[in-house]
């Protein structure tokens, strides 16, 4: 059986979708982390613990332990319910988001110099190699247009650009794993390429994804903070 996930606008439940968050088992619930099922006293013969009333600090328990807020490692998905990651496949290698990144710019550069050269609104003449501003407005028009475009189109049908489908690597939303919805891929477009169409360049979009390197605990890009993504393997 295949692992693909459905297109966008199939008529399938989001619940279909493989790589959605798997939530935890009943017995788990949600509150808080510390939370002990209510026929377990916590520290037997009604003992008072060590706090009080209040919640051990971030570890896990008196004793520390834990490699996180979230009693547990970041990024391997938590061990409590209220940590978003908890349920979900790992989070993606930033390496393999650069590449994917650059295999999406090179295809969609492409076409937007073919297009640019069949309008004849390309930048720079062949003969005298003069630049024209309004040319290069209406070429950085169209980038911005079929960058964004590609990129919201693939991401709200499974969450795949076809880099990140090379890669084995998906865009999915922080909260529970799923596809992002039309508005959620378009500001996570929109915040990595108007910069990179209108002014930055390169170096706005390395940026952005760079972000992804130092970002705790999730790996995010600015692009996926303003969205609310994260990107997760799939392989």
């Amino acid at each position: 059986m295949s692992t693909e996930p459905p297109p966008y606008g199939s008529g399938q439940s989001p619940d279909d979708d493989p790589f959605r968050k798997q939530q935890p088992p009943p017995h788990q619930g949600g509150g808080s982390p510390y939370d002990r099922p209510p026929q377990e006293p916590p520290y037997g013969g009604g003992q008072e613990p060590p706090y009080g009333s209040q919640p051990p600090p971030y570890g896990g328990g008196p004793y520390g332990g834990g490699g996180g807020p979230y009693g547990g490692d970041p990024y391997g998905g938590g061990q409590y319910p209220n940590d978003p990651l908890s349920g979900m496949p790992p989070l993606a290698d930033s390496g393999k988001r650069v590449l994917a990144r650059i295999l999406d710019m090179i295809l969609v550069g492409i076409v937007v110099g073919l297009l640019a050269w069949a309008f004849r609104i390309s930048q720079y003449t062949v003969d005298s190699g003069d630049f024209e501003f309004g040319k290069s407005l209406a070429q950085e028009a169209l980038a911005a247009i079929l960058y964004i475009g590609y990129d919201t189109y693939f991401t709200v049908k499974d969450g795949r650009t076809l880099g990140k489908r090379l890669m084995k690597l998906r865009v999915a939303n922080l909260n529970d794993g799923s596809t992002p919805s039309l508005q959620t891929a378009l500001t996570r477009a929109a915040v990595l390429w108007i910069p990179f169409a209108f002014c930055c360049c390169c170096v706005w979009t390395a940026i952005a994804g760079g972000w992804s390197f130092f970002d705790k605990p999730y790996k995010q890009g600015l692009h996926d903070k303003a969205a609310k993504t994260v990107v997760i393997s799939t392989g």
